[in-house]
């Protein structure tokens, strides 16, 4: 009997509460320079809102195309290539020619939005080695998609992110 009005009790306690905060699932493709590496920078994480501010933690990872000095293209003629161990010259599997490496990242961002929809910030990336500061900046281009920008030393990102 005690368990429906604590249940009651508390709604209609959060119901009346202002709405301070609440938080969204963000998702983020990106073309990235990082890591000394042009890649897609693939992530997902939630977005944080508190009235103008907004603060993001994510992480994803950085899809590149690896350095692999064992396998190789070798044109075998009439416009067509084969893998190649470069070890003992055998073909190999054309999947071990792909190269296609994988670096996994974490960030945070926290930004405010200006001009009623225009966002701008600071973050910090980590990919295992070290923090990457940088600056951010996004515009909305469709109801929940934005364009947005990263630029920092040694990291720069373009592409969209996705809040629902």
């Amino acid at each position: 009997m005690m368990k429906p009005a604590l249940c009651a009790a508390a709604t209609i306690l959060i119901a009346c509460l202002p709405q301070q905060a609440f938080a969204q699932v963000a998702v983020e493709a990106n073309v990235a320079r990082a890591d000394s590496e042009w890649g897609a920078e693939l992530g997902a994480g939630y977005s944080f809102r508190f009235k103008g501010l907004a603060i993001r933690p994510m992480g994803g990872v950085l899809v590149y195309q690896g350095d692999n000095d064992r396998y190789y293209q070798d044109d075998i003629g009439g416009g067509q290539t084969r893998c190649r161990d470069r070890s003992n010259g055998q073909f190999a599997d054309d999947a071990k020619c792909d190269n296609t490496a994988f670096k996994a990242y974490a960030k945070v961002e926290g930004t405010f939005t200006l001009l009623g929809s225009a966002e701008a910030g600071l973050g910090a990336r980590y990919s295992g080695d070290e923090v990457q500061p940088y600056a951010t900046a996004s515009f909305p281009v469709a109801p929940r998609i934005r364009i947005k920008a990263n630029a920092g030393r040694d990291y720069y990102a373009l592409g969209l992110r996705a809040d629902f």
